[in-house]
């Protein structure tokens, strides 16, 4: 190979070229020449494939995998391409969500429904053939189910009870549902809201009234607690002084008359305190010595020594 290589580079390079134009040129065209005469196909996960020939349905393969359309179809696989029809059917789980359906309440409120439900082909020869347009008519099915189903409840269990509502929307819609070749999932009531614009303003102003109403009592109410625990501790605490004023006398009468058992002791308090209120007094004191006239005395304490 080496020495080809070297005694002949145009060949080699010409043969190199022409495998890759063969593999990836060729081999895509094999590979769809095959399928389209019928000797094998691929089923994708979460797909079925239904062969149809000359109006009738000849083969349906829901399980994914690689197939050998021969021990299936026998002669019939040369033609059903072309001659037939070969439909693939998505079996994945799928998503619908309907918006504001008309409901009125019991009270006769216009209201507005939104509904959300899965759903997934179980019967692709139903879903086929029994119907022109299942999606269409499954999603017609859950819209009248719902206004069916959901008119004329109160309207507080309506705003309230979302599990029930949805519950009775899914019972009534699997019914036919199976007919379809659908198998439906869950049915949850997503939304719930009023449709009539002036109606709105109204709940929003007896809503916005009812919360300044809601305010003002609880700012009332707690002054009038802050009121009752002000006057309750005015009230303590005036009772707790009354009893300490009431009881100094007391406790001083007990000390005084214990005092007073002691002559001594109870002369000499008493001068003591008599002494303090004179001082206390910041009054003039004048000193006479002892066994001196008392006149004379005063006349000689007066400044200007004129007696006047």
């Amino acid at each position: 190979m080496i020495n080809f290589i070297f005694d002949n580079p145009q060949g080699f390079w010409v043969s190199l070229m022409f495998s890759t134009v063969f593999w990836f040129v060729a081999t895509p065209l094999i590979i769809n020449f095959l399928k389209f005469f019928g000797f094998f196909t691929v089923v994708q996960e979460r797909t079925a494939q239904v062969f149809i020939l000359f109006g009738n349905v000849e083969l349906v393969l829901t399980e994914p995998g690689f197939y050998f359309l021969w021990p299936h179809l026998t002669w019939k696989a040369l033609i059903v391409n072309w001659l037939g029809e070969k439909r693939e059917v998505d079996l994945r789980l799928d998503q619908a969500y309907q918006r504001s359906l008309a409901v009125n309440s019991e009270e006769g409120a216009p209201m507005g429904i939104g509904v959300w439900y899965e759903m997934f082909i179980t019967d692709p020869l139903s879903f086929l053939f029994k119907n022109e347009d299942p999606i269409g008519s499954l999603a017609a099915n859950v819209s009248n189910s719902t206004v069916r189903s959901l008119s004329n409840m109160p309207l507080g269990q309506m705003l309230i009870d979302r599990h029930d509502m949805s519950r009775i929307v899914r019972e009534e819609v699997v019914k036919e549902s199976g007919d379809w070749g659908f198998k439906l999932g869950s049915v949850y009531i997503r939304k719930v809201h009023f449709r009539d614009p002036e109606m709105i303003r109204q709940i929003e102003s007896k809503v916005v009234n009812r919360l300044r109403q809601v305010t003002s009592a609880i700012k009332q109410d707690g002054a009038n607690q802050v009121n009752i625990i002000t006057s309750s501790a005015q009230k303590t605490a005036a009772t707790e002084f009354a009893k300490a004023a009431a009881m100094r006398p007391l406790i001083v009468g007990n000390a005084l008359r214990d005092i007073a058992r002691d002559k001594q002791v109870s002369d000499c308090l008493f001068d003591v305190l008599e002494i303090q209120n004179i001082l206390s007094s910041n009054a003039n004191i004048i000193l006479i010595p002892k066994g001196q006239v008392l006149m004379p005395q005063l006349l000689a304490a007066v400044p200007d020594g004129k007696g006047k």
